[in-house]
């Protein structure tokens, strides 16, 4: 793990109700380094990971895991599962309708997540 993922996994995320700068391009990918399984989108408003899980039901508790965390810390992504056990993660900023360096926080928490569990 490199020093700015862990940096990022305990940091806490700041409410953002907007007015604030949506990431430089530059900075977002910086970021993207410290969260290697993660991608940006095409247009580059928000950073997702597919990850497939063992079964139907760990997809769930991966979910709900993940549900747990981002209540914990405000900052909410999408979630998405098909095909019973694929899983789909998407984090944007909603308020400013792009990347903040809140998004990188929840992926490499959502990290540790799966790296602590059995999915």
């Amino acid at each position: 793990m490199t020093k700015n993922a862990q940096r990022l996994r305990n940091s806490k995320c700041v409410p953002c109700e907007g007015g604030i700068a949506v990431l430089e391009h530059n900075k977002a990918l910086s970021l993207l380094a410290s969260i290697p399984d993660w991608s940006i989108n095409e247009t580059s408003s928000a950073i997702v990971l597919h990850k497939k899980c063992s079964n139907f039901v760990a997809a769930i508790k991966s979910i709900n895991r993940i549900a747990e965390l981002a209540e914990a810390e405000q900052h909410h992504p999408d979630l998405h599962l098909t095909g019973y056990r694929q899983l789909a993660i998407e984090l944007t900023t909603h308020a400013i309708g792009g990347l903040s360096e809140n998004d990188f926080i929840i992926a490499a928490k959502i990290d540790q997540l799966f790296r602590e569990s059995d999915t």
